[in-house]
């Protein structure tokens, strides 16, 4: 609409410049110059690039047929090379930049156009302009599209760490609770020990409680305000998580070197949901066998050892659980190995510690 209007504006100059015999003849320009916005304001329609440039062409020549000094009647030729360079085929826009000057050059040398050599160079810095605008906007598009992208891989990136946080919680806990429970079972079935099996029972809720806020802080995370304020998990939490553990019926021992308070709080987090998958997939895999867990620290590295006997439990290389864990040690820059080693099911990761972190 902007440079619509200034071309009408410039028209309507030219032919304000133009009296006597010249003015039907300037009317007529006017209104062939005009008569692609006509057609819009008249059916809604908008005419293909081509025919308005057609139309400015044969009306700014019919206003050049009576020249004055200085002449507006030029402008809309000015106008339509921006903006055709801007947004027409390439091909129209040169098209149309050639009829304009064309039409300078002819009225120039027929009927004595003083100026020629500014408006040719007007005319061509407008087409310039154009060309520069159009490839300008599609930068930007580009630009927006990659940003675009960027944003929905943070996301899927941020949803499959929620995802991994929600299988750690839920994987563990129901393999502790599923402990309790047999063990409540056996005691009633067995020795008939009803005070053991509402023990069992009783720290089967506690852990399922303990559970669902975990998951809810986890889901929290999507929500904009803060689901509540407890820490999450870290490597000083290890020792409570194996205790949790054995108290559910699983014989596992746990060794600590080093100072663990020089494990960042995102290592912390890893190496602790590591231990607890591993756990979880003893109770699932290798159910009767004993667990040893070990985490050495030194200066510059953290390293987690998880170990249990082999039953002959076949696990799923394609689970989500190894899948977590390597994906918790990529984000880490850690190194995880998973896999049988003589007689036992080995996880091994060796973490690095944050810089400064054990100083």
């Amino acid at each position: 609409m902007g440079t619509t209007a200034f071309s009408v504006s410039g028209l309507v100059v030219a032919v304000g410049q133009r009296a006597g015999p010249a003015l039907p003849v300037a009317i007529a320009g006017f209104l062939l110059a005009t008569s692609s916005t006509l057609l819009w304001m008249t059916t809604g329609r908008l005419a293909p690039s081509w025919l308005k440039a057609l139309g400015v062409l044969a009306g700014v020549g019919l206003l050049l047929a009576y020249p004055v000094v200085p002449d507006f009647a030029p402008m809309p030729l000015i106008v339509l090379a921006g903006e055709l360079g801007s947004i027409a085929s390439p091909r129209v826009a040169f098209a149309s930049t050639g009829g304009s000057i064309a039409v300078l050059g002819a009225a120039a040398a027929t009927v004595g156009l003083v100026g020629f050599p500014v408006y040719l160079l007007a005319v061509l810095v407008g087409m310039a302009a154009g060309f520069m605008l159009r490839w300008y906007v599609r930068a930007l598009d580009a630009e927006r599209g990659k940003q675009e992208a960027v944003r929905e891989q943070a996301r899927l990136g941020e949803r499959q760490r929620i995802a991994r946080e929600v299988h750690d919680v839920v994987a563990h806990s129901l393999s502790i609770t599923l402990l309790h429970v047999t063990g409540a079972r056996h005691g009633l079935r067995t020795d008939r020990d009803i005070d053991e099996a509402v023990a069992a029972l009783t720290e089967a809720e506690r852990i399922g409680r303990a559970a669902m806020a975990d998951i809810r802080r986890t889901v929290g995370l999507l929500a904009q305000e803060s689901a509540g304020t407890r820490a999450l998990p870290g490597a000083g939490d290890i020792a409570d998580l194996v205790t949790e553990t054995c108290a559910a019926g699983l014989v596992a021992d746990y060794e600590l070197e080093g100072d663990v308070t020089a494990v960042d709080a995102t290592v912390g987090l890893g190496l602790y949901r590591i231990v607890q998958e591993s756990l979880a997939n003893v109770v699932k895999h290798a159910p009767g066998e004993n667990a040893l867990v070990r985490l050495e620290i030194d200066g510059s590295n953290a390293r987690l050892t998880v170990r249990n006997g082999r039953n002959g439990a076949a696990r799923n290389p394609g689970g989500s659980g190894l899948a977590g864990m390597t994906a918790r040690a990529d984000q880490l820059g850690a190194r995880l190995t998973a896999g049988p080693e003589g007689g036992e099911w080995v996880v091994d990761v060796t973490a690095p510690l944050a810089r400064g972190a054990a100083s």
